[in-house]
């Protein structure tokens, strides 16, 4: 295995042994690199801090600091190193930093007044050493638990790439677990189907189903897979898929050098409507015609579409490989049935690859030319909405992702009255959840960028955000390490929020819907009064005034 890896890194090019486990712990991954994410690919790997934060956290290797980034969701406190030898490290979800930086941090945020930060640094400033503290792994920014996410990015490209493949000591003999397949007709939109499914059994050391007949003469495979090392109970991914049509090779899919200007392309890389009805990833072995990750795919076919319309039975394999080169193969056979014919879209067509265009007496929107990933029939309907200035306008399905971000106008059906023209939410529904954000008045209609299709209607909105403190009015915190708040808005967002401490600014830091002060310098012992403002993307604004005692 570990030769194997080693060809892998020698073909990229990668070092083997520039870079050290950046915990004292063995490394046990709760992710891996090019896992399926909620619009992303994963970019890096996770490591299991046993469940613990504050965990100390080395530099893989000699460098320096490059930027410290400070967020309240994505990576949270997050700190960057560049090597000599052409890669940047980044490091994730930490807690504080080591003690200089820490410093650092702490200055740039009183002295711009910005929890926030995102700072470049010189090689000057702080340089490290392989081996040197630079942080404890905390659970901040978009974290569900304690871990430490690690990347290795190429320097120049800024890309991230596969870490597993730069040498770490990762135990592994676990191959992927595939457990089902599905078949695509290739001749209609993925968004105007439902795939065939069959489930997967292991025989005889490989995965095999029984014999498929295909619903189309053209056909895509998709398959629902997930990996597992070694002392982890997490599911990852695989690393490599090879597709093979009776023997000879359609192409080769490779999990590494993803940018972070094309992962949002995982939504043309899976079945993004499967997923949105049955939670299911299912990674396709073929590329959409608008999927323009082409740094992943090698093809020696048509893309992976297969031509098996001569009705004859034909044998696939795909050999899936993780980091480690444990493989899997799936073999099966298909053969296309006879006479069947393509679903025909029987509304507005949506062309992938072209601008799209829907005109509606109180609704306009326009997709640009990378928008979809493939054809989509473009559904619309109009519901009557009292509470509202808008009818509720359903503008496609929602188990269609759109890659970029579509300005969407909405004329209001009623008068709005003066005090409120500027007070108007877009809000969006995906039949489960809602979510909104301010609209801007432009010429009689009001107008949003949005990102998804779905249900759109125009409200008021003249609520502030509240704000609650954790802690009881006028409380006594001379044990407490820290005070929080939770600052919700019921429309759209808290777009800035700001807090003084008798009469200057002090550092909240944001996670989620908490914020929380942690005592130092600036809070001496005696009686204090905060005063907590905070202001939606309406500019609806409210404030506390909490007094308490240290």
């Amino acid at each position: 295995m570990v030769q194997a890896i080693m060809a892998d890194a020698q073909k990229q090019n990668y070092p083997l042994a520039d870079f050290r486990n950046p915990l004292d712990i063995p490394i046990l991954l709760a992710g891996n690199f090019g896992e399926c994410r909620p619009n992303h690919f994963h970019s890096g790997i996770d490591i299991k801090t046993n469940g613990e934060e504050n965990l100390p956290v080395y530099a893989i290797a000699d460098g320096y600091v490059s930027r410290i980034k400070m967020e309240a969701g994505g990576f949270g406190h997050a700190l960057y190193i560049t090597h000599p030898n052409g890669y940047t490290s980044l490091y994730a979800h930490l807690n504080d930093f080591a003690p200089a930086i820490q410093r650092f941090v702490k200055t740039t945020q009183y002295k711009t007044e910005s929890w926030t930060m995102d700072v470049q640094l010189t090689a000057s400033q702080f340089p490290v050493k392989k081996g040197q503290l630079i942080a404890w792994s905390g659970n901040t920014g978009g974290s569900t638990a304690p871990h430490l996410h690690l990347e290795i990015r190429d320097s120049k490209t800024e890309h991230p790439l596969n870490p597993q493949l730069f040498g770490f000591d990762i135990k592994d003999d676990i191959a992927p677990l595939p457990t089902q397949i599905a078949l695509y007709d290739m001749r209609t939109s993925i968004y105007q189907q439902t795939p065939q499914i069959a489930k997967l059994k292991k025989k005889e050391g490989v995965y095999m189903a029984d014999t498929i007949l295909c619903n189309a003469p053209l056909a895509g495979i998709g398959v629902n897979v997930n990996d597992y090392m070694n002392g982890s109970d997490n599911t990852l991914t695989f690393y490599t898929a090879d597709i093979y049509l009776d023997s000879v090779k359609q192409g080769t899919i490779t999990l590494d050098d993803i940018g972070y200007d094309v992962t949002r392309y995982l939504h043309a890389h899976i079945d993004y409507k499967t997923k949105k009805q049955t939670g299911e990833w299912i990674q396709l072995m073929y590329q959409l015609r608008g999927n323009a990750l082409d740094g992943i795919y090698k093809w020696t076919g048509n893309k992976g579409i297969l031509d098996i319309a001569d009705k004859k039975t034909h044998r696939i394999n795909i050999a899936l490989t993780d980091a480690n080169r444990n493989t899997a193969n799936i073999f099966l056979y298909i053969r296309a049935a006879t006479d069947t014919t393509a679903s025909i879209c029987k509304s507005n067509i949506f062309k992938v690859n072209e601008v799209n265009q829907f005109e509606h007496p109180n609704v306009i929107i326009k997709l640009n030319d990378k928008a979809l990933y493939d054809d989509v029939c473009f559904g619309f309907a109009a519901v009557k909405d009292a509470s509202g200035y808008s009818d509720r306008y359903r503008l496609g399905d929602v188990y269609v992702p759109v890659h970029s971000y579509f300005d969407i106008s909405i004329k209001p059906n009623k008068a709005i009255p003066f005090a409120l023209k500027d007070k108007i939410a877009l809000v969006y529904s995906d039949g489960k959840d809602e979510t909104g954000k301010a609209a801007m008045l432009d010429n009689g209609w009001y107008k949003a960028s949005v990102r998804n299709m779905g249900e759109y209607r125009l409200v008021a909105d003249t609520t502030a955000p509240v704000i609650k403190p954790m802690q009881k009015q006028n409380a006594i915190l001379s044990k407490a390490k820290r005070m929080s708040f939770t600052i919700k808005d019921n429309i759209t967002s808290v777009k800035k929020y700001r807090g003084e401490l008798d009469g200057k600014w002090i550092c909240i830091e944001q996670h989620g819907s908490q914020y929380f002060y942690t005592f130092d310098e600036h809070c001496p012992k005696g009686k204090h009064t905060l005063v907590l403002t905070a202001t939606d993307e309406n500019g609806n604004t409210s404030k506390l005034i909490y007094n308490f005692s240290r």
